[in-house]
């Protein structure tokens, strides 16, 4: 399993167009035969948990099933030469039935709109939105090792589709690698005479990979979520607030450099792509920066580059130094040759100055950033700036103090302290309610703080959540 499959049914690429159908069977079966079918099966879970993580396991069972079989019979010697084209066609008829047992994925309607290998590419394209809230906790070695003994091929793709459909974002090879180890670790340890001590040696040795590909699923999902652009503005956010007494010379290069890493590997098939990019780009990180805080200094005397990477990401913002009010930037300084800087700049200067959590911000500075680069492609670049700074600047500060208001205490305190405080601002601000509509009040925005006020918040949940949170208020 160690090689990484580069096609199946719904993994076709935009070669099968150019190429035709005799090229995408051509894959699947050189692929069938260099991996044997348990390791093919194996990886096809992987594949489809990833591609279907709202599916349930007997979902993916019924189309793994289907899959393994049509191409071990298609595949073999004297077949019929139209067996994989007819085969794939009707899976992928039955996959549009309404009663089909197989996972549903959000433009499939679409999809079975259209017929034969266009319909097959048109499910390869479908993308499901990143899993921001991954509900896989591991079992006990106790219960390991029970459900293991019990029925240990089950128990394997149990995992392959728990594991796989709740950190799909990470790139394939990490997701082979780590649950191939930890599968290893498993028929080890529930075979050895002392399953515990075993389980503890075992764990030292995979952590590493462990930790990488929960961050790198972290960061992926992230990166999908917000594409390369937005991306890039929100490390650069992060670095500001994690570090407000550095330059933009010093910390943009940072924030480039980890969206260029995640553009390059995050879809890769390189099995060392993120285990060789990120720690070196931990490195930089350091020598950047550690002499300007002390948190980052902490951080960077960690024993290995991912544990200093992973105490970066999960750092507390700074509280910024004393700094006047920012300004927006002129008409001349946008729309002139150091355009792309002074937006940089403006982004970096509003970020290092407020806590507000990066969802809000990046949600805000977007649509200004880009409001202030279409008046420089306007007929009237200096009318328009005229015009539309005092608007994005009134807009800019009313959604900063919204947001100030929803995230209130929540970093400075634990949850229960941080309830109690909402609940006396809410009571103040609110005296005619009554307890039962506080109460309700309460959990929501306390809900609503727990997945959204945080340094790392889910992109795409938190962007829905922060458009309806004028119903918190």
């Amino acid at each position: 399993m160690k090689r990484v499959l580069v096609l199946l049914l719904f993994a076709a690429c935009s070669h099968a167009l150019e190429r035709g159908k005799d090229y995408e069977k051509d894959k699947v079966c050189k692929e069938l035969a260099q991996m044997g079918k348990d390791d093919f099966r194996s990886l096809s879970i992987i594949l489809y948990s990833r591609k279907f993580p709202s599916g349930t396991f007997e979902q993916i069972s019924h189309l793994i099933n289907e899959v393994v079989s049509l191409t071990e019979a298609c595949c073999a010697e004297g077949a019929d030469s139209d067996c994989y084209d007819n085969r794939t066609s009707a899976l992928s008829a039955k996959s549009c039935e309404s009663n089909s047992p197989f996972p549903v994925h959000p433009g499939t309607p679409e999809c079975c709109a259209q017929e034969g290998l266009e319909q097959k590419l048109c499910m390869a394209a479908l993308k499901h939105p990143p899993q921001e809230f991954p509900t896989y906790t591991e079992p006990t070695n106790d219960e390991i090792c029970e459900a293991f003994r019990k029925d240990p091929k089950e128990f394997a793709e149990h995992f392959l589709y728990d594991y796989s459909s709740n950190y799909g974002q990470a790139p394939l090879p990490l997701l082979v690698g780590y649950t191939k180890s930890y599968l290893s670790m498993v028929g080890s340890c529930c075979t050895s005479p002392n399953p515990t001590i075993c389980f503890l040696k075992e764990r030292l040795q995979i952590k590493q990979l462990s930790l990488l590909t929960t961050m790198s699923n972290r960061l992926c999902s992230q990166h999908v979520a917000y594409g390369k652009e937005k991306s890039r503005l929100s490390h650069l956010i992060k670095f500001a607030q994690k570090v407000p007494t550095a330059d933009l010379k010093e910390v943009l290069p940072l924030a480039e450099g980890i969206t260029i890493i995640l553009s390059k590997c995050c879809e890769s098939t390189s099995e060392d792509c993120m285990a060789k990019e990120l720690p070196e780009h931990t490195v930089k990180i350091c020598n950047s920066l550690s002499s300007k805080n002390s948190k980052f200094k902490d951080c960077c005397q960690e024993k290995t580059a991912m544990d200093t990477f992973v105490c970066i990401y999960f750092m507390q913002n700074t509280q910024s130094p004393e700094l006047p009010d920012v300004e927006l930037p002129q008409n001349k300084d946008v729309c002139g040759k150091a355009h792309a800087r002074a937006l940089d700049q403006y982004a970096y200067e509003v970020s290092r100055r407020t806590q507000l959590p990066e969802v809000f911000l990046s949600k805000i500075l977007e649509p200004t950033l880009k409001s202030l680069d279409d008046c420089c492609h306007s007929e009237d670049s200096t009318t328009c700036f005229n015009m539309e700074a005092p608007l994005l600047k009134e807009k800019l500060s009313t959604f900063i103090e919204n947001g100030q208001e929803l995230c209130a205490d929540y970093s400075e305190h634990t949850f229960t302290e941080y309830k109690k405080k909402l609940a006396g601002r809410l009571r103040t601000k609110l005296p005619d309610a009554t307890d039962a509509q506080l109460e309700e009040l309460i959990e929501k925005r306390s809900d609503f703080a727990s997945k959204c006020c945080s340094i790392n918040s889910p992109p795409l949940y938190c962007n829905s959540e922060i458009d309806a949170s004028h119903a918190l208020f």
